[in-house]
């Protein structure tokens, strides 16, 4: 796998990372929703890069432009529901790519730390033989990744897999090594050094979907 950590170089991206991550700014979920949103365009822009182009001829007013487009067949696949102001801001960009939703979540069958991952929804297009853009903002232990992952091989193979993830732990970034084909690219804004006991990024930011769209039951 390998991996764009975007953080590791001064930029923007910054600015919109201590904002999602400051607990006062926070308490604005529409920011915080917009700052997911951007750090999305700026993931977006950055992996554009490394995608296949054609020279096309464009037919301007005053005559003809030749430039370099990207051809590659797209699916946004994000998973419910914390990925979807990164997916908007993926969609900004790639914004004649299909779209690919998945819900995955962590059920607790006995009350306690221990948990399973859910994959209980999945609306896509066929991803055989396509670029496949996998979103999931936070990036912790893996589990619901590879999860997702499994779940999707039935609706084909496509031709690349590309990780979009805002922050991750270093325990789940191993993990999903495991698991992935080893030509998966990983871009991720920020990546953080460990996990708590209950398994949730640490420093982190806490609940992004709940930052996003209010608790849950």
């Amino acid at each position: 796998m390998h991996i764009h950590h975007l953080a590791q170089e001064n930029s923007i991206l910054n600015k919109f990372l201590a904002e999602i991550r400051d607990v006062n700014v926070q308490k604005d979920s529409m920011r915080f929703r917009r700052n997911i949103e951007r750090i999305g365009e700026v993931l977006g822009y950055e992996l554009s890069k490394k995608l296949s182009f054609e020279n096309k001829d464009v037919q301007t007013p005053l005559g003809i432009k030749p430039t370099n487009l990207p051809v590659n067949n797209t699916v946004l696949c994000s998973i419910l529901r914390a990925g979807l102001p990164l997916h908007n801001g993926l969609l900004n960009y790639f914004d004649d790519a299909e779209n690919a939703f998945i819900s995955a979540y962590r059920h607790h069958p006995n009350n306690d730390e221990e948990f399973e991952i859910v994959v209980e929804y999945f609306a896509s297009p066929s991803i055989d033989g396509k670029t496949l853009l996998l979103v999931d903002p936070m990036l912790a232990t893996g589990r619901s990744l590879v999860a997702v992952y499994e779940a999707i091989k039935k609706y084909g193979t496509p031709k690349e897999i590309k990780i979009v993830s805002v922050i991750g732990s270093s325990e789940g970034v191993d993990y999903i090594k495991e698991f992935f084909p080893d030509d998966t690219e990983l871009w991720i804004a920020d990546i953080d050094e460990k996990l708590n006991d209950k398994g949730y990024i640490i420093p982190g930011l806490g609940d992004a979907g709940d930052l996003a769209f209010g608790t849950k039951m």
